[in-house]
């Protein structure tokens, strides 16, 4: 192990231990540093060499395409992010070692924030009916569709989702019906969010007429909601499998766990949400993030003017 790879297992070490860094997190600042050190070490350069105009230029490669990225360019989001984490790995090594903070002059371009794209309520339900429920619907079938119903009516992040064990569901005993589902989100913090109707239906259908069913080939048990065919935790992969594979069933093409996130987010908002109360249902830290989703669509800007202009 060199310098580099030295100085950023300790910076790994304290994001995890001192900043409480999930596990998600760390795996995308892995996906930067596989491609930062490689690309210092094509230059002939080390964190402790480089100056502010070779990291310009490593963002310039990504953005063009670079054998680090695999031949292909990178999104701007893509770069501003690897970027961002470059520039905490040069803050560390500034704290641990002694090294100047070269990357702090270096800006981290984001770009423009374009609308989330979200799905209509329409399209929503046409997702969630691509998963069956009824009395022929397997066991993987009840918990696809208990899966995406849960993620629309959270908002949940797919990891989110994925964490959440049995007893996360709390149904309110003086109310049948209505429940609150304790999410883990980032940084550990845990927050409370309504769970609706037919999400809760469909999460009850699964934990009654599946999962116990799939957790019976599981050695020891597990405490997870959400399991795979085995038994164990259902993965990131499996999730993105079963959205994408719903997506494609409803005529929709390839959709993300992420869109129903979006969705949720955009629908709380076009029925009269407060900004602040989504910010809290989504696990945002800042308002900031809630408020993009509180530009006007194009869609219902033309819809508005043509219902309401003379000469429309």
């Amino acid at each position: 192990m060199n310098a580099d790879e030295t100085l950023v297992a300790h910076w790994f070490r304290y994001l995890r231990t001192e900043k409480g860094l999930s596990p998600n997190t760390l795996a995308g600042y892995r996906r930067d540093m596989d491609r930062y050190l490689p690309w210092l070490a094509g230059e002939g350069l080390t964190v402790a060499t480089a100056g502010a105009p070779d990291i310009e230029r490593f963002v310039v490669d990504l953005r063009r395409g670079h054998e680090v990225t695999g031949g292909r360019p990178l999104a701007q989001t893509s770069a501003a992010r690897t970027l961002s984490a470059v520039r905490g790995l040069h803050r560390f090594a500034a704290t641990d070692a002694g090294v100047p903070d070269v990357a702090d002059d270096v800006p981290v371009a984001w770009g423009r924030q374009d609308l989330p794209k979200a799905l209509t309520v329409a399209q929503v339900v046409a997702l969630i009916e691509a998963c069956p429920d009824g009395e022929s619907a397997g066991p993987l079938d009840l918990r696809d569709r208990a899966l995406v119903e849960l993620l629309y009516s959270t908002g949940a992040r797919v990891s989110e989702a994925l964490d959440l064990d049995v007893d996360d569901i709390r149904q309110d005993e003086d109310a049948p019906g209505e429940a609150m589902v304790l999410v883990h989100g980032k940084g550990g913090k845990e927050r409370l969010v309504p769970v609706g109707g037919p999400a809760l239906a469909a999460v009850e259908a699964y934990r009654r007429r599946a999962r116990p069913t799939l957790v019976r080939h599981s050695t020891g048990g597990t405490p997870a909601l959400f399991v795979n065919q085995r038994g164990g935790r259902m993965s990131r992969q499996s999730a993105f499998n079963v959205v994408a594979a719903a997506g494609e069933r409803a005529g929709l093409g390839k959709i993300s766990p992420h869109s129903l996130r979006h969705s949720f987010a955009t629908h709380m908002i076009t029925g009269g949400a407060d900004v602040r109360v989504v910010q809290e249902l989504l696990g945002h830290s800042s308002v900031v993030t809630t408020q993009i989703y509180t530009k006007v669509s194009p869609e219902l800007l033309r819809e508005s003017w043509a219902e309401s202009h003379p000469r429309a």
